[in-house]
């Protein structure tokens, strides 16, 4: 005769509860990021490029007689400069910024934040005492993103399933100009039609533009290998864990040994303020 199937109940520690219910109501304040960097209408594409580059960051402040009135990004640059066939040297913060900027409180809660974004299109800034004190970014939602029911959904549900791929011989400028006509943030790079590596815009700024590196390499010499990705069926939250874990913003899930898709700190921003 069969044994009967024991049930086995785990119960979560005190500590372990309050933690769960904290991460629960982490506000805006707990994870914006305060050392916002600023620009000026006037600044060339160039050195706005190179200045978010350095930093590692995707978008700078644009501040007019000492007043925060834009915000341009790294997508800007993509799609608006370099897809378009403008000159980096001659095209100014003023002519691609996007404005007016989305101000939010730091005491809104992760999930009225994302909310916030998703509805508002857009990188977030936070006001205290009608002061800029920070700004808030999809990485930075995904930080403070909790393990509850709603971050319990797969990403199979959310993932860009039309990769965007190009040749390994094609160049960075080649490659920088498909990402802005597609408005995409990355490439996958091919070497006879499989998968060799990817290409992302911050790769774009921070290795090529900031170093006044030429974009005339092919992007097989340029792109890093697929070393971090994740198989289909995982949860946004443990996607959101692998993301600020290794610093990245996009993470291709395999299935059968093949790209099926790529989710974003975006994506995950999306799903979790549904």
């Amino acid at each position: 005769m069969a044994e009967p199937k024991k049930t086995v109940i785990e119960y979560l520690s005190v500590s372990d509860r309050a933690y769960k219910e904290s991460k629960r109501h982490v506000k805006v304040g707990d994870i914006m990021s305060r050392k916002v960097i600023t620009t000026t209408p006037e600044t060339t594409m160039i050195q706005a490029a190179k200045m978010m580059g350095d930093k590692h960051i995707g978008s700078l402040i644009v501040m007019k007689y000492k007043t925060p009135v834009a915000i341009v990004t790294e997508r800007d640059l993509l799609s608006r400069v370099l897809a378009t066939g403008m000159d980096l040297r001659k095209t100014l913060v003023g002519d691609v910024m996007s404005y007016p900027l989305i101000r939010i409180c730091p005491t809104f809660e992760v999930r009225e934040a994302a909310r916030t974004m998703i509805n508002k299109k857009g990188r977030l800034v936070v006001y205290v005492c009608g002061k800029l004190a920070g700004i808030i970014t999809a990485s930075d939602l995904i930080s403070g993103m909790p393990e509850a029911p709603e971050t319990s959904m797969v990403v199979d549900e959310f993932m860009t399933r039309e990769i965007v791929s190009v040749d390994e011989d094609e160049t960075v400028l080649a490659a920088a100009g498909i990402m802005g006509q597609q408005r995409v943030g990355s490439v996958i790079v091919t070497r006879n039609e499989k998968p060799l590596g990817i290409f992302t815009e911050r790769d774009l700024l921070s290795t090529f533009i900031a170093r006044s590196r030429s974009l005339d390499i092919p992007i097989g010499e340029a792109c890093s290998g697929l070393m971090t990705a994740s198989p289909a069926g995982i949860s946004i939250h443990e996607a959101a864990r692998i993301m600020a874990a290794n610093h990245i913003r996009r993470l291709p899930i395999m299935k059968k040994k093949q790209i099926a898709g790529i989710i974003t700190a975006r994506d995950l921003v999306e799903a979790y303020a549904k």
